[in-house]
C-alpha cells in the first residue's frame, strides 16, 4: 500500500542537522570572516590577485574560440521555442563546455575558476538558459562533488563522460522540502546483499533533470547495523529502471531550461556510486556550493555589462526635449549607478574567483556574499534598464523586431535574473547562512550563552570562558587604521574609502556584539538585524574589492586605470550611503511592529482587507502537492540532448 511521504522534524533537529553539516574548521584565513570580527585584513586581498600568465593565456585562447561560437547562437530562437536546440548543445560539447573545470587528465578543458566564470559570462549572455545548463551541470552537478569527495575510481568512470557532454543534474529539493533538509523523505535503503542501495522518492525542480544522463541524488539512508545512515549523495544513471521524469516545469524566465519533477521507485544504485560516506551528503553539497555559488555572480556580471552597453547606447540615441535622455539628470543618475555597480560586480567576482584558484584563503563567506550581493544588485540594474528604455523596455525583443526596431530584451533580462535571488539559497537563507558563519568565533567563545536550551550552570561556565575572549577582542574595536588620515595612501583618491571600510568593519562588529548582549539566545530570531549586518558586510566587501582592483590597474599602467578609479570612486560614494542607511536601521526600524502585525495577519485578523478582489487560483489545487512512494503512472519525459556516453566510457 502506498504511503504519503512526509518527514516531520523539530526546529532543534533541523538546526542540528545543518550545524552538523557545516565546515567547522577555519584552516585558512578568510578576509570576510576577519572583516565581520572588525579586523580589516587588507593583506589577504591586496595586491589584487591575478591569474598566472599560463592560466591567462590558456583562458584567452579558449574564450576566443567560445565567443566565435556564441555569436552564432540565436537567443530569440531559444526564447520563442522554449528549448535549447540540440545543435547548440552539440556545439558547446564539441568546444568542451561541459568539462570547463574538469582536469585535462579526465578529458576536460581544465580552466581555472576565473576562466570558468568568463566562459559562463559569454555563454549566458547569448541566452541565460545556456549559462544555467552549464553551471547546473558543473557547479552543483556531478563534476564538482566528485572533484571534492569522489574516489579515484569514480573520477575515472564519470568525469570523462561529463567532459564529453553527459549532462548532469542535482536532485535535492522535494515537493514539500526546500531549505530544510531535515524533512527530506527520499530514501536510499541498503539492499540485502549489501552491494547496492534502492532509491525511492520524488524530487522537484531538477534543473537539467529532463535532459540529464547522470544525476547527483541526495537521499536519506536509514541508520542500521553497519550503516551510519543520514543524508547521502549518490551518482545515478538517469536511464536506470524506476526513474521517471514526470513533468517539465515552466517558469517566469529562463525559458530554455530543462527543469522537471523526477520520481524514483526501487532504483538500484551500486554502492560504489556513493560519494563520500553515508551521512556526508549535505556537507558535500554545502562544500560544493562554496565555489559553485560563484556561477551566479558571473552571470549577473555579464547581465550588468550588457545592461550598461544598452543603457549607454540608447541614452545617447533617444532624444527628448531637445537633448539625449542620458543628459537629463533623472536618467543620468541611473546610468551612473549601472556603470559604477557593474565595475564593482566584476571586481567582487574576479577577487573571489582568483582567491578560490589560489586556494590560500577560505572563501565560503566571500562566495556567499558575492552570490547574495550580485543577485540583488543585478536585479536592480535590470529594473533600471527597463525604466531607462521606457515602454520599449517593457516590450519583448520579438515584438520590437517585428516593428523593425532593435531586438533588445530588457524585460527578458528582468525575468531571467529574478531567479538568482532564489537559486542555490534564497537571499533570506543566504543572510542566515552568512550570519552563522560570521558569528562562528562568537559561538565558539560564548557557546552556551547564546544557546536558548542551555542550562544555567552551562551558561555560567561559558560566561567565564567568554570573558577572556571579549576582554582581549572588544577593546581592539575602538581604534584602527581607518581613523588615521594618512593610511592607505597607496590608494590615492580611494584611500578615504578604504579608511571608511576599516572603520565600518569595526562598527558592524561592535553592533553585532551589542545585539548579542541585548538579545542573547534570542538573537537568532532577530533576522532583520542579522540581515542588515550581513548586507553591511556585503557592501564593505564590494567597496574593498572595487578599490583594490582599481588601484591595481592604475599601478600596472593599464590604459583604463584612471577610468577604473573614477568608477570605483562613484561606486564607493553610492555604497557609503547604503551602508549608513543600514546602520541607522539596525536600531531604528519596525521589526517588532512587523512581527506583531504578522501574527495578526496569519491569525486572519485582517482578512477583511482582501475583499473586493478575485483570486483566480482559488480551487485549482493544494498549496503543496502531496506525493506517495510507488511506481510512476506518468509518461517518462526524459529527452537527452546527446547520445549516451556510457558505451564510449566502457570501451
Amino acid at each position: 500500500m502506498a504511503t504519503t511521504a512526509k518527514v516531520d522534524a523539530t526546529e532543534e533537529q533541523a538546526r542540528a542537522l545543518v550545524e552538523e553539516s557545516r565546515e567547522t574548521d577555519w584552516a585558512k584565513p578568510s578576509f570576510a570572516k576577519e572583516m565581520f570580527l572588525g579586523r580589516f585584513r587588507l593583506d589577504l586581498i591586496h595586491p589584487f590577485p591575478k591569474p598566472s600568465t599560463a592560466d591567462q593565456t590558456k583562458m584567452d585562447l579558449y574564450l576566443t574560440r567560445l565567443q566565435a561560437f556564441c555569436e552564432t547562437i540565436d537567443g530569440l530562437r531559444i526564447e520563442a521555442e522554449g528549448r535549447i536546440p540540440d545543435e547548440y548543445v552539440r556545439g558547446l560539447a564539441e568546444l568542451g563546455c561541459f568539462g570547463l573545470k574538469i582536469p585535462e587528465e579526465y578529458g576536460g578543458v581544465g580552466l581555472t575558476q576565473v576562466g570558468y566564470n568568463r566562459a559562463l559570462m559569454l555563454v549566458g549572455s547569448a541566452h541565460a538558459s545556456l549559462g544555467v545548463l552549464l553551471s547546473a551541470h558543473q557547479s552543483i552537478g556531478v563534476p564538482e562533488p566528485l572533484k571534492l569527495a569522489g574516489t579515484d575510481e569514480q573520477k575515472r568512470e564519470f568525469l570523462p563522460r561529463c567532459a564529453k557532454g553527459a549532462v548532469s543534474a542535482f536532485l535535492l529539493t522535494e515537493p514539500d522540502v526546500g531549505s530544510d533538509p531535515a524533512r527530506m523523505a527520499c530514501t536510499a535503503t541498503p539492499t540485502a546483499d549489501g552491494e547496492a542501495y534502492e532509491l525511492n522518492g520524488v524530487k522537484l525542480w531538477t534543473t537539467n533533470g529532463v535532459v540529464a544522463e547522470l544525476l547527483v541524488v541526495m537521499a536519506r539512508v536509514p541508520k542500521s547495523e553497519g550503516h551510519r545512515g543520514g543524508i547521502s549523495a549518490f551518482i545515478v544513471e538517469a536511464d536506470s529502471p524506476g526513474i521517471t521524469v514526470e513533468r517539465r516545469n515552466s517558469f517566469m524566465g529562463l525559458r530554455g531550461i530543462e527543469n522537471g519533477v523526477t520520481r524514483m521507485h526501487d532504483v538500484r544504485v551500486p554502492k560504489r556510486n556513493l560519494v563520500g560516506r553515508e551521512g556526508d551528503g549535505l556537507k558535500i553539497a554545502l562544500t560544493t556550493l562554496n565555489a559553485g555559488r560563484l556561477a551566479i555572480p558571473a552571470m549577473c556580471t555579464a547581465a550588468a555589462k550588457w545592461s550598461l552597453k544598452i543603457a549607454r547606447e540608447w541614452s545617447g540615441a533617444r532624444v527628448q526635449w531637445g537633448r539625449p535622455v542620458g543628459e537629463h539628470a533623472a536618467v543620468g543618475s541611473k546610468l551612473s549607478f549601472i556603470a559604477a555597480t557593474t565595475f564593482a560586480l566584476e571586481a567582487v567576482l574576479d577577487l573571489s574567483a582568483t582567491m578560490c584558484d589560489e586556494n590560500r584563503n577560505d572563501i565560503r563567506i566571500e562566495a556567499a556574499l558575492a552570490k547574495l550581493w550580485a543577485s540583488e544588485m543585478a536585479c536592480t540594474i535590470a529594473d533600471e534598464l527597463v525604466q531607462i528604455r521606457g515602454g520599449r523596455g517593457y516590450e519583448t525583443a520579438a515584438s520590437l523586431a517585428a516593428r523593425g526596431e532593435r531586438a533588445v530584451g530588457a524585460e527578458q533580462m528582468v525575468r531571467d535574473l529574478r531567479i538568482n535571488r532564489i537559486f542555490e539559497g534564497s537571499s533570506e537563507i543566504m543572510r542566515l547562512l552568512i550570519a552563522r558563519e560570521m558569528a562562528d568565533a562568537h559561538m565558539s567563545a560564548a557557546g552556551a550563552l547564546v544557546d536558548r536550551n542551555a542550562e544555567l550552570k552551562d551558561k555560567a561556565k561559558a560566561a567565564v570562558g567568554a570573558s577572556g575572549f571579549y576582554a582581549k577582542w572588544f577593546p581592539q574595536l575602538a581604534v584602527g587604521t581607518g581613523t588615521v588620515p594618512a593610511t592607505f595612501g597607496e590608494f590615492g583618491p580611494l584611500a578615504r574609502h578604504m579608511r571608511f571600510v576599516e572603520r565600518m568593519s569595526r562598527k558592524q562588529a561592535r553592533a553585532l556584539m551589542y545585539g548579542m548582549a541585548r538579545w542573547q539566545a534570542k538573537l537568532e530570531y532577530k533576522q532583520g538585524f542579522l540581515g542588515r549586518i550581513v548586507d553591511i558586510g556585503a557592501e564593505l566587501f564590494a567597496m574593498a574589492a572595487a578599490c583594490v582592483k582599481a588601484q591595481s590597474l592604475r599601478v600596472a599602467g593599464d590604459p583604463d586605470g584612471a577610468a577604473a578609479e573614477e568608477l570605483a570612486e562613484v561606486f564607493c560614494r553610492q555604497s557609503r550611503i547604503r551602508v549608513q542607511r543600514l546602520f541607522e536601521s539596525l536600531w531604528d526600524n519596525t521589526d517588532d511592529a512587523d512581527t506583531e502585525l504578522t501574527r495578526g495577519i496569519l491569525d486572519g485578523r485582517y482578512s477583511w482587507l482582501e475583499g473586493g478582489a478575485l483570486d483566480p487560483s482559488e480551487g485549482t489545487g493544494p498549496w503543496i502537492s502531496e506525493w506517495q512512494f510507488g511506481p510512476s503512472t506518468e509518461q517518462n519525459l526524459i529527452r537527452p540532448f546527446l547520445p549516451s556516453t556510457k558505451a564510449a566510457s566502457s570501451t
